[in-house]
């Protein structure tokens, strides 16, 4: 039996990741069997290639400012397993993760032995324990978070109050598909039948495929830059101001401490997602809520500012889209001093394109490292990808290999002068290792 929280997060981890045939019908089943907690708890379901997180933080913090109590479930974890089901922000504690852990584990074992695939996954036990937690009643609304793809999701049992999809980007394509539209198309399936979806800055083929779906569904569809407007302003003292424009509201001088073009888009995402929900509830739409809610919103790990002097800052920037948002920022706002770039990557992921993104800018200088990667998941060897990338690109274009990223970090600290900056990108997992040591050094 499960004793101690160590035990139940191993518990937890110790199971297999994907299985050969995905499918919902193992979900469904397991959360039969824990009575059906899906069906007691009221939800947004967010879907996307990038920009849940950041989407899901302005969603809770506008919320938060109603009064409303907000549930989130999230992946992967930046410091701590338990951030993955929080309250108003707020990790749940380590005895309810034991208690949790305990109340599903017989019947995973029980599943283990009666179905032909063996009992659930990893994610699908953590679906499961966030379903049963917040069908105890410990919050008023829960922001759901997809873990990949959407259609064969397991958190895609839920019917929400309304759908968001972020965006569709390159990533996972061994299982979402080779193409644009077909990961569209698995994204897309999070759309439940007459339920509103909010629809973000999207290319015009995947976007067909979604509009698609919804029009099969009867789903009321809202999309970025048709049925509401963003317009970026300018950043200032790393705050970035914009316009929001829709039939509902015209808000001028927002301003948010997330910065990146993409930033201004997530948030924008978001208040049209808190006024589509507001509607449905026939709520008032306040602004002034909606303006606390925008200015509020940090999101640990996006382009997160950590040090002053030096300027270090740490971003999860782990696919080809979020390298490309990222280029973007530093060309059009950090064009000023050098930019050092450290990267861990891990190796299922297109590492050499990134790499060569990155060093295409043409202040910035790209060191590579190494880090431990999360269970069988191994860190993309930084001495091949940079023989990779060089041989490619016919030139050298990674400036150093340094194997371990804390010597790395520390030697890029000592040449940084006023206005220069180190941005520490790659991995969610290697930035969250980053994070602790940065943050442990401060204290």
């Amino acid at each position: 039996m499960i004793e101690a929280y160590d035990q139940a997060v191993a518990f937890i981890h110790g199971r297999t990741k994907f299985k050969k045939i995905p499918t919902l019908k193992r979900m469904r089943r397991f959360l039969d069997e824990l009575g059906a907690p899906d069906k007691r708890v009221k939800a947004i379901h967010i879907a996307g290639t990038n920009g849940k997180g950041s989407t899901l933080a302005f969603l809770r913090n506008m919320l938060q400012q109603d009064g409303i109590k907000v549930g989130s479930f999230t992946s992967p974890f930046l410091i701590k397993f338990n951030e993955r089901i929080s309250v108003n922000g707020v990790p749940i504690s380590d005895k309810d993760i034991l208690r949790l852990v305990q109340t599903v584990y017989p019947i995973v074992k029980k599943l283990d032995l009666e179905l032909p695939e063996g009992g659930p996954t990893e994610f699908e036990i953590i679906t499961a324990m966030m379903f049963r937690y917040f069908a105890e009643g410990h919050a008023d609304l829960v922001l759901i978070e997809v873990g990949l793809g959407g259609l064969l999701d397991s958190t895609n049992v839920v019917v929400p109050e309304l759908s968001v999809i972020t965006t569709i980007g390159w990533d996972h394509m061994h299982i979402l598909g080779d193409t644009l539209p077909k990961i569209a198309y698995q994204k897309a399936g999070i759309i439940k039948p007459n339920i509103p979806v909010v629809v973000g800055k999207i290319p015009e083929a995947p976007l067909n495929v979604i509009k698609h779906v919804a029009s099969e569904k009867k789903s009321p569809i809202a999309i970025l830059g048709k049925d509401f407007t963003v317009e970026n302003d300018e950043i200032r003292n790393w705050q970035q101001s914009f316009t929001f424009k829709s039939n509902a509201v015209s808000l001028a001088g927002l301003k948010t401490q997330l910065l990146g073009e993409y930033q201004i888009d997530n948030a924008a995402l978001a208040i049209q997602a808190y006024i589509t929900y507001c509607r449905i509830n026939e709520q008032p739409i306040i602004e002034a809520r909606i303006r606390q809610g925008i200015s509020q919103t940090k999101w640990a790990g996006r382009f997160e500012k950590i040090s002053n002097s030096p300027t270090i800052v740490i971003d999860g920037a782990h696919n080809i889209s979020a390298v490309d948002e990222i280029v973007t920022l530093l060309k059009s706002n950090f064009a000023g001093g050098r930019v050092y770039v450290l990267m861990g990557i891990l190796a299922d992921k297109q590492a050499d394109k990134m790499v060569e993104k990155m060093a295409a800018v043409k202040n910035v200088s790209v060191t590579l490292t190494s880090f431990n990667g999360p269970g069988k998941r191994t860190a993309a060897d930084p001495r091949l990808l940079e023989q990779q990338v060089d041989e490619q690109e016919k030139k050298q274009t990674v400036t150093a290999v340094i194997d371990d990223w804390q010597t790395a970090v520390n030697q890029i600290k000592q040449r940084l002068t006023v206005n220069d900056m180190l941005l520490i990108t790659g991995s969610l997992y290697f930035i969250s290792d980053v994070r602790r040591y940065l943050l442990a050094d401060k204290h």
